[in-house]
């Protein structure tokens, strides 16, 4: 795929695409399919593009409803970083995701891809657009979240603009990893809107990022027991417990193994010294 350009990102043609994309295909099929609930809109009335939004990342619905359930003048030009060894490496994968979700290339730790050019995220600040980072790096496969890396944080300081925090409450659950569409019955979603925030004086970008995860961890436990759902205490001792029963499970079959080469050990010696072999049970 060619090198995306920076002007594609603001230019009419696309954003009008993009408009009956979002606004008369995507959002339609999803506040069909989930039971959609905002929360803290006001925050948004002093915000203007550019900015970072960030959220915690469980499942495919992260990208629809954060593009959905912003209004049109802040999600016009709303530009979502994507993985450029998958998603820009043929067009067929690259249309539909710009055309959707206005997607720029990031490039992976790990995978090599000339489409995921180092600083594009900053460039399209520079130009004036808003952009959507997950900070996590993936989507978890449990609900839990994990450690927020420090690249919006950095953005947000070496640009000088706010990053809009927002927290997902049963994404996870509605449309949970390995899952292809929504849950049937109209799963609950809380989409949770924070303060827009700015790094203090002297808080370097690994600081600022662990008070963001802090205040989306926030955001999102409030919600959840607010509303009688998971919190992310709760996902954690879900993960511990499978991870506790796994080990559990394999100790139990390390045992059996031992057992079974300690006695066929013991009938092997025998055999060798001439006795007759020990019998079966």
């Amino acid at each position: 795929m060619a090198e995306p350009k920076v002007g594609t990102y603001t230019s009419k043609g696309p954003a009008m695409a993009r408009l009956v994309t979002q606004h008369l295909i995507m959002k339609p099929y999803i506040w069909s399919a989930v039971t959609v609930h905002t929360h803290g809109m006001r925050n948004l009335e002093s915000v203007k593009p550019p900015f970072v939004l960030i959220a915690n990342h469980s499942s495919h619905l992260d990208t629809p409803l954060l593009m959905g359930f912003l209004p049109r003048r802040l999600s016009k030009n709303l530009a979502s970083a994507a993985a450029a060894d998958y998603f820009f490496e043929t067009w067929y994968r690259a249309l539909p995701t710009r055309l959707f979700f206005n997607t720029f290339p990031v490039a992976r730790q790990g995978h090599a891809n000339r489409a995921g050019k180092r600083g594009f995220a900053g460039d399209l600040l520079s130009a004036g657009v808003p952009i959507l980072l997950f900070p996590e790096g993936t989507r978890s496969r449990t609900g839990a979240m994990t450690t927020f890396t420090p690249g919006a944080a950095a953005l947000s300081i070496s640009r000088n603009v706010p990053v809009l925090p927002v927290a997902l409450v049963g994404a996870y659950a509605a449309m949970p990893y390995g899952a292809t569409v929504p849950v049937p019955g109209r799963p609950h979603v809380h989409i949770v809107v924070g303060r827009p925030l700015h790094a203090t004086p002297g808080e370097i970008a690994r600081q600022f990022s662990d008070r963001l995860h802090r205040y989306v961890v926030e955001m999102h436990d409030t919600t959840a027991r607010a509303y009688g759902m998971p919190t992310q205490a709760d996902f954690a001792r879900a993960v511990a417990l499978r991870q506790a029963a796994a080990k559990h499970e394999a100790d139990r079959r390390a045992a059996e193994l031992d057992e079974r080469t300690a006695a066929e050990a013991e009938q092997d010696a025998a055999e060798a010294e001439g006795m007759p072999p020990l019998p079966e049970e």
